[in-house]
């Protein structure tokens, strides 16, 4: 079988029993991609050459994707030495109605008066119907199909559903491709409507990569991403969505900033939404939390009653997904918030329900139930229970596997460190210490791409 390309295909091929220039001549990709893997050719060599991966030429392959955009069609050209007029890329044009007159005065005029003008009355109707023709084709290229569009958001749902309990530096790679193939598609004229669809899956990618940087301390990437999410939020015209977009942008200065600017971003959310949703749930669970860490109790008091208020009224079903807000999600969040203020008491009781509803799902999301051990390791440190405080800490961090052990996790074990008096210290305490130092260096070897052993 032959190993490359034989540039006389294209000349005297024939695919379906009819010549291959007739599917060049519609730059029938998928066509043109069986043609050559039937003569030997893998999918991976393929999309070698065109520049795709081999996923995505089987998909193309297999009719689930089209081609579109005219530099994938010219690359294809290249690639498998296709003769571009063939295909009709890479060709020169005629020469443009904007140029200077051919009677010598430097005004342009009309296409159509220019048309009358050069080549007769009789001769403009024919290239009007030729201008509307590569109009037409301009508009269908530059178009993603209703199919091209269910695909590219049934991927994002798939993210979506397997975020949770995913590592996030896994996801990253995940989410790489896909990020890259929306902003393809964005960068072209697109009708209004897909292009308010394009936004808004564009809002969720961005708002999970932002995300996943946050879990791994990478503070101002995923602050810059967070920003890329809340442009493409607003293109979408989507109100819940920029509801949830502001929610979960609030969570980054929670963690590794100034929760002031928690605040600030789920007032601005609440705002946006004259109509209560999960995603506002979720803001005021979210500025609950903040206003208790700043240690405004009263305020926070109050602002943990409304978020229990809100959610009764529009609770999400109970959903493992990423940007649902579940029972378990509000107790999440209401155990930060109660063990911030001090109510230990009410911190325990909040933390061992969310807890209970984690373990019951069938789905194991890590990092929720770890964090809230550590809320409760917060705790026992508030009651002077040192010891039992340090081993809560380490053993939350322990039963992670070594991906998930990111800097958001080990800072809040660092935070149960430093809420311990130092002449109160002993070697429980020391030993949780070392252990998170053990983990950051190895978060550091992991991310090198060198898996070492557990510390």
């Amino acid at each position: 079988m032959p190993a490359a390309v034989d540039p006389a295909w294209w000349v005297s091929g024939t695919w379906d029993g009819r010549p291959i220039g007739a599917f060049l001549a519609r730059r029938d990709v998928a066509s043109i991609f069986r043609f050559v893997h039937a003569r030997g050719i893998s999918y991976n060599a393929i999309g070698s050459l065109v520049g795709l991966s081999a996923n995505r030429v089987a998909e193309i392959a297999k009719d689930v994707r089209q081609v579109t955009a005219y530099e994938v069609l010219e690359r294809v050209a290249v690639g498998l030495q296709i003769p571009r007029p063939a295909m009709g890329v890479g060709v020169l044009e005629p020469e443009t109605f904007d140029a200077p007159d051919r009677r010598g005065d430097n005004v342009s005029e009309p296409p159509v008066r220019r048309i009358v003008a050069d080549h007769g009355p009789a001769a403009d109707l024919d290239l009007l119907a030729g201008l509307r023709t590569g109009l037409d084709e301009a508009l269908a290229s530059s178009t993603v199909s209703p199919r091209q569009m269910e695909l590219i958001e049934e991927s994002v749902a798939e993210h979506v559903q397997a975020y949770p309990a995913s590592a996030p530096s896994l996801m990253l790679t995940r989410l790489a491709s896909e990020c890259a193939e929306v902003q393809a598609l964005s960068r072209r004229r697109q009708p209004a409507m897909v292009q308010a669809r394009l936004s808004g899956t564009a809002a969720l990618l961005a708002t999970m990569c932002a995300d996943a940087l946050m879990r791994l301390g990478e503070i101002r990437q995923a602050h810059l991403w967070y920003r890329t999410a809340l442009v493409a939020s607003d293109d979408s015209a989507e109100p819940r969505l920029r509801v949830l977009v502001r929610a979960q942008a609030a969570m980054l200065p929670y963690y590794f900033g100034d929760p002031h600017r928690t605040v600030s971003l789920a007032d601005a959310a609440l705002a946006l939404s004259k109509t209560a949703s999960p995603s506002t749930a979720l803001a005021a669970a979210a500025r609950a939390r903040a206003l208790a860490r700043l240690g405004a109790v009263d305020a926070a008091r109050t602002a943990i009653g409304e978020a229990r208020r809100s959610f009764d009224e529009v609770g999400d079903d109970d959903s493992d997904a990423a940007f649902r807000f579940p029972a378990k999600r509000l107790l999440f969040y209401l155990s930060g918030a109660t063990t911030w203020i001090g109510d230990t008491a009410a911190a325990y009781r909040v933390q061992g329900e969310a807890l209970q509803l984690y373990q019951a799902s069938p789905v194991k999301t890590l990092i929720d139930p770890a964090l809230i051990r550590l809320d409760q390791a917060m705790c026992l440190a508030s009651d002077r229970r040192t010891a039992e405080a340090a081993a809560e800490a380490q053993m939350a961090v322990a039963q992670l596997p070594p991906l998930q052990r990111t800097e958001l996790v080990l800072t809040r074990a660092a935070d149960v460190v430093e809420a311990i008096p130092q002449s109160k210290r002993g070697t429980e305490v020391a030993a949780l210490s070392h252990y998170v130092a053990a983990c950051r260096s190895q978060a550091r070897t992991l991310g090198g791409g060198t898996v070492s052993p557990d510390p």
